[in-house]
């Protein structure tokens, strides 16, 4: 038996953030406190190019923003196209900074997260900012 290949995609787009609101946080009673405060954010993301749509993200952080330095995690629910396919699904992706760089990148689509005809969508990718500042949002995934 000879099993068919399930082909990879790549979908790219731009994105903007047309929202970004601090979550507060309950403390334990007893704190950690560490050199750089953790915060919470939730930011509405809009798509434009192979990947259309928008986004609602879960963003996390320790982040120094006088020095540009720490590290996020985001949780991002997707919905629109990649490539003219059409659903929903979740991606989570992560990375640290020293300040003018970007390191220790994580970037992976949800198992079983996808609808639609992105149902069984399955793979990685990663989040690119250029040198002008444009943030690029790049998809290289499987369906099915």
């Amino acid at each position: 038996m000879v099993l068919a290949s399930v082909p990879r995609m790549i979908s790219e787009g731009t994105f903007t953030v047309s929202g970004f609101t601090g979550v507060p946080v309950e403390q334990d009673a007893e704190p950690v406190s560490t050199a750089l405060a953790v915060g919470v954010a939730t930011m509405v993301k809009q798509y434009a190019g192979g990947v259309e749509g928008r986004s609602i993200t879960l963003f996390t952080s320790a982040f120094d923003p006088e020095h540009g330095v720490g590290t996020y995690v985001a949780m991002e629910s997707f919905e629109g196209t990649l490539d003219g396919r059409a659903g929903t699904f979740n991606f989570v992706h992560a990375a640290s900074t020293h300040g003018t760089d970007r390191y220790d990148e994580h970037f992976a689509v949800v198992p079983s997260s996808g609808t639609g005809e992105l149902a069984g969508i399955a793979g990685g990718g990663a989040l690119v900012v250029d040198a002008d500042g444009t943030h690029r949002m790049r998809f290289d995934y499987t369906v099915g």
